[in-house]
């Protein structure tokens, strides 16, 4: 539940502190005070988009911070940990968590969760688990075909949550089988092309038999070959040098006699360095012999291994050319079978996709029918529950009927389930989309969702002016009907019906003033009298009527007695 909202220059509001808390809390005011930004600024904070509108004129940026209490443990907990976020424990097996949004006046935004800059997109997750909101749009959502399903399956409980997630698994499998086979199907002839065009790249590569780095290779032996009287000539030379060939020193000889003669003398410096000496005469007869090596290879080579090497290359280059590079032609021929294996076997693997989806279409349609079947079981309950609960809403001939008929497959279900309304006896039921009433709709929302509580209880309910449309011993009923409500769940409604706030336990006033400039709205907890005048201004515009104010005591004390 959400303990405590802090509102700062949104709309109207130049700063505002609603102490909220659990049970039933009513905002009321006079029009243009700001009640609507009370729900514009938990909307922030529930992740809906950012209007930069809704900054109070002369501000930069418009501020609101929420403190939350929640369970140490679960969805929502894991939810903030996740974004970065921490929770601070009340030592109850709650926690507090406190969530922030700033909206600028250029319309750029910021949201913290638990202390940790987050995306809005986190608070949007956040609030699926924390709050229901009912305002005009959303009545207009109850007259969808989805939203009227989605309320018979909250209402169902487990069994139907059960035989839902069990179709939906059911459908999934059956959905990604039939969409592998009809595109196995329809790609039938483009991929025995590919299989012809993979089997003749495999039958090549077979042939050539590339080797990982042979192109490198290859091109250092061409480049030897094409320039091998220059490397030849080149050799020889050092090699006569190294070996004393032809008229050049031995560079051997030279060493052992500069050797011998460092030996001659006794010092120990200089024996150190006949060492070194030694060392270098075997390190050039090693050289020596390398060149001799390199001078006999180049004799063994000749222009026919040229011509092989360079055909060899031109089989390598068109290699190249065809896929890229040496490297995806060697991890072509590695894993090309197993695709030529795969495409090969399209006959075989459509026939057996098939057969599973077969197998999949019939699993489907026992789940279908297991679904279906619980929600006619729990349509009947709703229907039942809320006529009794609009009988109590000043709706006494009132009766609901929950259809469900067969409908196309959907990720929800074979089923169209349909919300009909009586208003009266002998009146044919019609759609609640076309037959009801914008305070008659109202109601059944509201007859709704006290009976989905029973079943499907959520932390926070919201109600904006739930009650528009209505008056009289309705607004009465409205009023227990939302006290009755708050006894398992909190509940926060905009009203501007004194019949409705009666029955709350904590009443807040969006309070208008102006100072001849700017005019701003403060927000106050009403008690005693104050509540008294303000219901006597909600019942007659007139806060010191004495009518009116006998009336708000009549209207307090039968709230009171609720409880």
């Amino acid at each position: 539940m959400i303990e405590e909202m802090r509102l700062r220059d949104l709309g109207v509001i130049s700063e505002a502190t609603l102490p909220i808390g659990p049970g039933f809390t009513a905002i009321t005011g006079e029009t243009g005070a700001g009640k609507t930004m009370v729900v514009t600024g938990l909307g922030l904070l529930l992740g809906q988009r950012a209007d930069s509108s809704a900054v109070r004129s002369g501000a930069a940026s418009a501020a609101v911070d929420g403190v939350w209490i929640v369970d140490d443990d679960g969805p929502v907990a894991d939810r903030v940990r996740d974004a970065g976020g921490e929770i601070d424990p009340l030592g109850d097996g709650r926690g507090e968590l406190i969530v922030g949004r700033t909206v600028s006046r250029e319309g750029r935004g910021r949201a913290t969760v638990g202390g940790r800059a987050a995306p809005a997109a986190v608070l949007g997750d956040l609030a699926d688990h924390l709050v229901v909101v009912h305002g005009q749009s959303e009545q207009l959502r109850l007259r969808s075909a989805a939203a009227q399903r989605e309320a018979l399956d909250r209402f169902g409980g487990a069994p139907l949550h059960a035989a839902r997630d069990a179709y939906a698994a059911a459908f999934s499998r059956w959905r990604d089988l039939d969409e592998t086979l009809t595109t196995l199907v329809a790609q039938r002839d483009s991929r025995a092309r590919e299989a012809d065009l993979l089997r003749s790249q495999l039958d090549t590569l077979e042939q050539v038999a590339p080797q990982p780095g042979e192109d490198a290779e290859l091109a250092v032996r061409a480049e030897r070959l094409a320039n091998g009287e220059e490397l030849r000539l080149a050799a020889a030379t050092a090699h006569a040098v190294l070996s004393g060939d032809g008229d050049a020193p031995d560079a051997g000889i030279l060493l052992a006699e500069a050797r011998r003669v460092l030996e001659r003398v006794q010092d120990p410096a200089l024996a150190d360095i006949g060492e070194q000496i030694s060392e270098l005469g075997y390190r050039v007869a090693d050289i020596a012999a390398s060149l001799a090596g390199f001078l006999a290879d180049l004799d063994e080579s000749g222009p026919h291994e040229l011509a092989a090497v360079e055909e060899r290359r031109a089989l390598l280059g068109a290699l190249v050319r065809e896929h890229g590079s040496l490297d995806g032609a060697l991890a072509l021929w590695d894993a090309g079978s197993l695709r030529l294996a795969e495409l090969d076997d399209d006959s075989g693997r459509a026939e057996r996709l098939a057969e599973e989806r077969d197998d999949a279409a019939r699993a489907l349609d026992t789940a279908a029918a297991a679904l279906t079947a619980a929600r006619v079981e729990a349509a009947g309950r709703l229907a039942e529950a809320v006529t009794a609960e609009l009988q109590a809403l000043a709706m006494a001939d009132a009766r609901l009927e929950v259809r469900v008929a067969p409908a196309s497959a959907t990720a929800a279900g074979r089923d169209e389930v349909s919300l009909l309304l009586a208003p009266h006896h002998g009146a044919e039921p019609r759609p609640v989309s076309r037959g009801a009433s914008g305070g008659e709709l109202s109601r059944v929302m509201l007859a709704i969702e006290v009976v989905i509580a029973a079943t499907d209880p959520v932390p926070t309910f919201v109600f904006d002016e739930v009650d528009a449309g209505i008056g009289g011993a309705a607004a009465i009923e409205v009023g227990r009907r939302l006290a009755r409500l708050a006894e398992g769940s909190q509940v926060i409604a905009v009203t501007h019906l004194a019949q409705v706030a009666a029955f709350a336990g904590n009443h807040l006033s969006v309070v208008k003033a102006g100072d001849g400039g700017v005019t701003s709205s403060d927000v106050r907890r009403l008690e005693g009298a104050e509540r008294e005048a303000e219901m006597a201004r909600l019942l007659s515009g007139m806060p010191d009527s004495a009518a009116a104010l006998t009336h708000a005591r009549e209207l307090l004390e039968l709230g009171a007695s609720r409880h």
